[in-house]
């Protein structure tokens, strides 16, 4: 195991066309942290995860996870990489056109048709930590309602058992009693499998309940990062602007 943090930014910088999105990111989390990103939209926040996933690859810096810096990767490589991750995407973004059990175990089979008797285990094993039963196996997405898809996203995330998952605003489309559900999971999951954990989210509820720290990120650079306790007794007027609300303030 390498030394420091699982994932660090340095100086991460991108640019698309004359719009500089991030601008020179540094970033560490520790092993089995779990950091909350939050920011306006369009403040790089996006951008900054799909780097960390080498989805996009930076202009200037580098983003190290176990300290190899992935922007130097092979595609080999970088795929190796990526089996440390898991992901739960925005909307849940299940295949309509398969059953749950085979949208949980996608990641293990990559959609090809493996033991379908051992696959189906796997996935009500999954399922069952995050609270549904094997009745809903067979079911497509179409048939289960927003929170209980996010849960089948959350099984689908862990199934492989990552070192790291990442959390692409988890609680979107959901009513508050059920993003309290699901921040609820995170937090029991991130502790009882000892992973690594980066959220983005607009939520402070959420960004309260799931992160151990909190960084918000603001013009493409990171402005502010300190423990959840102090989100909203940062001393930084950008922060407090944010995380109260406010029209009023230095964000425009």
């Amino acid at each position: 195991m390498a030394d420091g943090p699982k994932i660090r930014l340095e100086g991460v910088s991108k640019t698309f066309g004359a719009n500089r999105v991030l601008d020179g990111v540094d970033l560490e989390i520790e092993r089995g942290e779990s950091l909350a990103i939050i920011g306006q939209s369009g403040s790089g926040k996006s951008v900054t995860l799909k780097c960390i996933l080498g989805l996009i690859k930076p202009d200037h810096g580098a983003i190290r996870v176990d300290g190899e810096d992935l922007t130097g990767l092979s595609a080999r490589n970088l795929e190796r990489m990526r089996a440390k991750f898991g992901m739960l995407f925005q909307g849940s973004a299940l295949f309509d056109s398969l059953p749950v059990w085979r949208n949980v175990t996608f990641a293990l089979t990559q959609g090809r048709m493996m033991d379908a008797r051992n696959m189906r285990r796997i996935a009500a094993e999954n399922l069952e930590r995050v609270g549904l039963d094997s009745t809903v196996l067979d079911l497509r997405p179409s048939e289960l309602s927003g929170g209980m898809q996010k849960r089948v996203a959350l099984a689908r995330a862990i199934a492989p058992r990552p070192e790291i998952i990442f959390f692409d605003e988890p609680t979107t489309g959901l009513d508050p009693i059920r993003a309290d559900v699901i921040n609820d999971l995170i937090v029991e999951l991130v502790e009882d499998l000892g992973v690594t954990a980066l959220t983005i989210t607009h939520d402070m509820a959420s960004a309260r309940k799931i992160a151990h720290r909190v960084a918000m990120l603001y013009k493409g650079k990171i402005i502010w990062a300190g423990p959840r306790d102090r989100l909203y007794d940062s001393g930084n007027p950008y922060v407090d602007q944010f995380v109260q609300g406010r029209a009023e303030g230095p964000i425009r």
